[in-house]
């Protein structure tokens, strides 16, 4: 396996400051429940709501999408739900990369359905070219065309998730 340099640290910290103040931006002082999709979008998560200016509230989700390797089988599963009442809310799903759109689309269905006052989606990495449902991603970390990432949360097999940069691997 080889790892292949995508974004340095220096490259991802810049770009999620630059993201918080827009978050602060169109927020403003409206109150904010910030969901974290686990496990991946969790050094991205904790990273970005640090450099907001605002208090937020946090919760966690775990979403599986159950197939083989790197292939998603398409059917989303809820395996840990937020604790928090989303009723009336304005509500930021944060996201390591969308990839297909199935899993974002189903739990942002599910938000919706909650009855959150608004629903949006920030995320680390978006590939645009691969998706398969529509979903519209909010904040925008990089876009990217295609190649299996690992590091900062991202992972192969639940390796490499600690790295502090963002790298292509080969032969996972």
């Amino acid at each position: 396996m080889e790892l292949k340099p995508v974004f340095s640290a220096d490259a991802i910290q810049r770009r999620v400051r630059e993201m918080a103040a827009e978050i602060d931006a169109l927020y403003g002082d409206e109150p904010l429940v910030v969901i974290c999709v686990l496990k991946g979008a969790f050094f991205f998560f904790s990273d970005l709501v640090r450099a907001m200016n605002k208090e937020v509230a946090i919760d966690f989700v775990r979403l599986a999408s159950y197939g083989s390797g790197t292939e998603s089988s398409g059917h989303v599963q809820l395996t840990k739900d937020v604790e928090l009442s989303l009723e009336g809310r304005h509500v930021l799903i944060v996201e390591d990369i969308v990839d297909t759109g199935r899993s974002m689309d189903f739990f942002i269905s599910c938000c919706q359905a909650r009855g959150a006052a608004s629903v949006r989606l920030a995320v680390l990495i978006d590939k645009l070219e691969r998706r398969e449902v529509s979903v519209h991603t909010d904040f925008a970390g990089f876009s990217l065309p295609g190649g299996f990432l690992v590091g900062y949360g991202l992972d192969c097999e639940e390796k490499y998730r600690t790295l502090p940069a963002v790298y292509e691997l080969t032969g996972c």
